[in-house]
């Protein structure tokens, strides 16, 4: 059992902890609040501030402890481990002082992190209407952590609160989180709380504590206290920066006119994330435009512009006229354009766009982008122009992006609650390690082990492996995509893990898919089969070795659960399947099911050698499942060096 409050380290920075004052009132963490799930069957840790000495007593229902503040006004103390139940009332108390936290529910509780897939709120989703009308679940409660960054660990987050799930509350919470919850939910009639610390575009380095970190040797020689002294230097650059932001140079000469002088202005395709274009890996200001015709016919109309997800505020314009503006980075834009803005000719279309961390730009889907008129779609996606007015790479600064040092996001978004128990991690996140997807291979599992040490107990942790994306190769390739997803599967040999696996239900155009119920669902299956002990199916197909047979490589596999199937496939047909011989060059094979097994041949390679399945950025149309309805998980049955590999290692 894990202590209820470990020693903290010396190079802890606590706001909480350091608020005594010569007479401290009685403080609790944000993470304790009224609506709040506590984890059943475990003793429950409570801690806090208060006057040095006091005696503070925590009672629930039949349940009371006491404990005593030390000389610098901190406590801990911890229930008995209590069966699933509620809502009850919660009182703390210290002298004269009561905090009473209502609506309490005892049952499990998940945090649910990662990156920008793990993010994606659940109005922005397939059939989000009706799965926002149906979110009336009393005993779902959720607690979104606000983002926030620091470079030593912290003892209280910097916002966020438990709430009840309710058509209000769960249109603005993660997707992936909810239907993972309310599978659970549903299936095992106990109160579920769902904790959420996700923060888009974000590595997996962040994550980590410095504890681990240091361990890397990329980082052995990080010296924390010069790593605050420079964040600590940086800030007037970032002073500079800030003063700038408030002088768009956009803005003040007039950028979104017609006329503007576009001498300085770039090509660029949009939608992008600017992190992929020139623009690279900075915050801040950057303007796009897009000239467009118009028939005559057309003009004069009332019109709808559709931009898809901006990150994060634009400002846009027609012909120089203000037409609006959101500041949300998920959600699509679409804007009313009244009769006598657009003109039959040559039309400007100028979106200022702030980001302020982390990623940027107009992004989405291409065929998201048109100007809709009487039910015509003029296309919008293309080829653009693009001038910076203010970015952090002008003052010589990255501080403000949470990839800027590691930690950074488990000290300010994890560490905080690190003592509160919790059942179970749900994982979303590799997109932007794939270009690294070698080194996941270590730094994904030592996550794990950081997070299970540190809140002392085996933690089940399951993940959603990465989906499909990009367009389909018309012939196999190299895939950092396909990389990453193997690194994740590797982290499969830890005991307690479990992985989604989700080729089928991507998209080509899109990096965040709007089908999340599944993967939600998926993850659920996960752990009702590994940490409920019931006996559903839980995972598709798994490869488990190959034998050559003439010209043929024979196949077998785990998970087959009912058989194999060939999905959409009328006639057995398999597709996704690669062949090589030893000279490693890949063709698309010819790909059977019999029973239990796959046979894989092409005609040109009489001694097969190597066999792959999904084996790119797009998985496309790979259609192995088990009759269960699960798709198999890519796999390569060689281990040829890939393209994230070190130069050095292969």
């Amino acid at each position: 059992m894990k202590p209820f409050f470990p020693i903290l380290s010396c190079l802890l920075v606590s706001a909480f902890l350091a608020s005594g004052t010569a007479h401290a009132e009685l403080q609790l963490p944000r993470i304790f609040s009224d609506h709040m799930v506590l984890q059943r069957d475990e003793p429950v840790p409570f801690w806090g501030k208060a006057e040095a000495g006091e005696v503070i007593s925590i009672q629930i229902e039949d349940h009371t402890v006491r404990t005593t503040a030390d000389d610098t006004g901190q406590w801990s103390a911890a229930l008995p481990a209590m069966a699933h139940g509620g809502p009850y009332t919660l009182k703390i108390t210290s002298g004269a002082e009561t905090i009473t936290l209502v609506d309490v529910l005892i049952g499990d509780v998940w945090l649910a992190s990662g990156q920008s897939n793990m993010e994606w709120l659940l109005r922005n989703t397939e059939h989000a209407d009706d799965a926002i009308a149906a979110a009336n679940h009393p005993e779902i409660r959720f607690f979104t952590v606000e983002k926030a960054t620091a470079i030593l660990p912290q003892e209280e987050l910097k916002g966020g609160e438990w709430v009840p799930c309710s058509p209000e509350t769960a249109r603005e919470f993660s997707a992936v989180a909810y239907y993972f919850g309310r599978s659970l939910n549903q299936e095992l009639n106990v109160p579920i709380g769902l904790i959420h610390a996700s923060w888009g575009g974000t590595d997996i380095e962040p994550w980590t504590s410095w504890n681990t970190m240091t361990q890397l040797p990329a980082y052995q020689n990080i010296d924390l206290h010069e790593l605050e002294k420079s964040a600590a230097e940086d800030k007037h650059k970032q002073a500079l920066y800030l003063a700038a932001l408030q002088h768009d140079p956009g803005i003040e000469e007039a950028w979104y006119q017609p006329e503007t002088d576009l001498s300085q202005w770039h090509p660029i395709e949009v939608p992008s994330p600017w992190e992929r274009t020139e623009i690279g890996h900075a915050d801040g200001i950057a303007w796009f435009r897009k000239d467009f015709e118009l028939p005559e016919a057309l003009a004069g109309k009332n019109a709808t512009l559709h931009l898809g997800p901006v990150d994060d505020h634009d400002f846009t314009y027609l012909n120089g006229t203000f037409v609006g503006s959101e500041n949300a980075w998920d959600m699509p834009r679409e804007y009313s354009v009244e009769p006598g803005i657009l003109n039959a000719g040559t039309n400007s279309l100028v979106v200022k766009v702030v980001d302020p961390r982390a990623g940027g730009g107009i992004q989405g889907r291409p065929e998201a982008l048109y100007l809709e008129i009487n039910g015509e779609r003029l296309p919008l996606a293309g080829g653009w122009l693009y001038r910076p007015a203010v970015l952090t790479t002008d003052f010589g600064t990255s501080n403000f992006g949470p990839n800027s040092s590691p930690a950074q996001l488990f000290n300010a978004m994890v560490h905080p609650f690190i003592n509160f128990n919790i059942k179970g991690v749900i994982w979303y996140q590799g997109e932007n390690n794939a270009a690294r997807a070698y080194e996941y291979r270590d730094r994904f599992p030592a996550l794990i082990q950081d997070w299970r040490t540190l809140w002392g107990k085996e933690l089940p942790f399951y993940w959603v492996q990465l989906t499909s994306f990009l367009p389909e190769s018309a012939e196999p390739e190299e895939s950092s995509w396909a990389e990453l997803r193997e690194a994740q599967h590797m982290t499969l040999k830890l005991p307690r893990t479990g992985q989604a696996v989700t080729i089928d239900i991507g998209d080509a155009k899109d990096i965040h898919p709007q089908n999340k119920r599944d993967v939600g669902e998926r993850l659920a299956r996960i752990a009702l089969h590994d940490t409920y002990n019931q006996d559903i199916v839980y995972s598709g197909p798994i490869f488990r070795r190959m034998r050559i047979k003439g010209s043929e490589a024979i196949l077998e596999f785990d998970y087959v659960n009912g058989g194999l199937t060939a999905k959409g496939s009328k006639y057995g047909y398999l597709r996704g399947f690669a062949i090589a011989g030893k000279d490693r060059r890949f063709v698309w094979a010819q790909a059977r099911i019999e029973g239990d097994r796959v046979i894989v041949s092409h005609p040109d390679i009489r001694e097969p050698f190597a066999v792959r399945y999904a084996w790119a950025n797009n998985a496309g149309d790979a259609n192995l499942f088990n009759k269960a309805g699960l798709p198999a998980a890519p796999f390569r049955t060689d281990d040829w060096p890939g393209i994230t590999q070190p130069t050095s290692s292969k």
